[in-house]
């Protein structure tokens, strides 16, 4: 029997122990270069998360240049009916689906609660039930940016309008699923907003390793809005305003980017 001659001597658990050594070096390198990288984006959005804390409730009254409001979609501010300083009633937390509902009433849908993934499949198949309807009402915190974006696409194909009543409000995602309506009508006492976005499957991630996917879905925002007749400059407001804020848009923004129109979209020029 022959027998392998194996290297077992000093020199070679030196070797090792170098190996050892430099792969901890580069790991510990590693590490260190994420909590830099980390710490980065944390003090560059440090900013804009306090100026998204330290701005007033959301049922505060805007004003042109005074439009940002706190914006937390789980935590809205307890409905004031009775303030004549309240800017416009704002739903009970507890009044609020946790996802969409759907209900017909007086040839109106009501499209209410905040938008959850899967929201869009689910408004598809309802679209196919015996309800008759000639307009979808909104009444929505937001919600998943993707879902939003089919709801609106299915409502142009549809060929339905949206509308709001004064009181509802429609914030983050949502405009995503009023810009779909045929027609958009928007009354003084309801709440148009948007801000930021998160995308991906990780909303945790430091933006270093998400702004692939934020930047993919901040395009398919964009080409959406171009496609349902919106200008497109809405967007400079919702990338500009954090995700824990939001910027309410006046009734001479909704008419200016084309949120609120009253004739057949494809009759724009």
């Amino acid at each position: 029997m022959t027998e392998t001659a194996t290297e077992t001597g000093p020199g070679t658990a030196a070797n090792g122990f170098t190996v050892k050594r430099a792969i901890t070096a580069i790991l510990a390198f590693q590490i260190a270069m994420a909590v830099v990288l980390a710490g980065s984006d944390l003090i560059s959005a440090l900013p804009r998360l306090l100026a998204g804390t330290s701005a007033p409730h959301l049922d505060a009254p805007v004003a042109p240049g005074d439009q940002v409001r706190r914006y937390r979609p789980g935590d809205l501010p307890t409905r004031q009916r009775t303030d004549p300083d309240r800017q416009t009633p704002i739903p009970d937390p507890g009044d609020m689906p946790s996802r969409l509902r759907f209900s017909v009433e007086g040839g109106i849908a009501l499209m209410t609660g905040q938008i959850a993934p899967g929201d869009s499949t689910r408004f598809a198949e309802w679209m196919q039930t015996d309800a008759t309807f000639e307009a979808i009402r909104l009444h929505s915190p937001g919600g998943s940016v993707h879902d939003a974006l089919a709801i609106g696409q299915t409502i142009r194909d549809a060929g339905i309008a949206t509308v709001m009543e004064p009181g509802d409000i429609c914030l983050s995602a949502c405009p995503y699923v009023l810009a779909g309506g045929t027609t958009r009508t928007v009354p003084d006492g309801a709440m148009v907003g948007v801000h930021q976005h998160y995308f991906g499957e990780n909303t945790a991630l430091p933006a270093f390793l998400a702004i692939e996917d934020i930047q993919f879905g901040q395009g398919e925002v964009m080409a959406h809005l171009d496609a349902m007749g919106i200008d497109v400059r809405l967007m400079q407001h919702a990338l500009t305003t954090p995700p824990e804020a939001i910027y309410v848009l006046l009734p001479e923004e909704l008419e200016a980017y084309r949120m609120v129109f009253d004739a057949d979209p494809e009759s724009e020029g």
